[in-house]
């Protein structure tokens, strides 16, 4: 175990409408809508996805973001192409395959359709709101990079 003093606790997006973008989460991939507030003048939505909190709030007060760039091909992976965070993955204990093919039929896109990434792993990445990229992987274990 690395530093036992850090225990991961949230994701933090800034998105356009925050409303329908926890919406999503829940619609698509079964997220629990766990609290709304307003913070710092802005609506703040806690959604709960597989023991991690995604926070999606809207435009603060003197905020005046930029869109990031869509998630694309380049050469033999896919990127953003843009400094900072260039997704969040999720480990999908069940067949990956028929989830993104009920994901399909409500709707969802995606930025990089489910492949087979080495030997017993498939991966996808899907197109949330906001750019925000989800990297979904069928494995056994979290071991995924190692």
């Amino acid at each position: 175990m690395s530093n036992p003093a850090f225990e991961f606790e949230h994701v933090h997006i800034i998105s356009e409408d925050p409303k329908a973008a926890a919406d999503w989460y829940a619609n698509m991939l079964g997220a629990d809508i766990a609290f709304e507030k307003e913070v710092r003048g802005a609506l703040q939505i806690g959604v709960e996805l597989g023991a991690m909190m995604i926070l999606i709030r809207g435009k603060r007060p003197g905020e005046n973001p930029v869109r990031t760039n869509p998630m694309r091909g380049i050469e033999d992976y896919s990127s953003h192409d843009e400094w900072g965070t260039d997704h969040f993955g999720y480990i999908y204990r069940g067949d990956l395959t028929g989830f993104c093919d009920e994901i399909r039929a409500k709707g969802a896109q995606f930025a990089v359709e489910p492949w087979v990434f080495s030997p017993g792993r498939l991966l996808c990445y899907v197109a949330a709101p906001d750019n925000v990229s989800i990297e979904l992987i069928q494995a056994e274990s979290a071991d995924t990079y190692r």
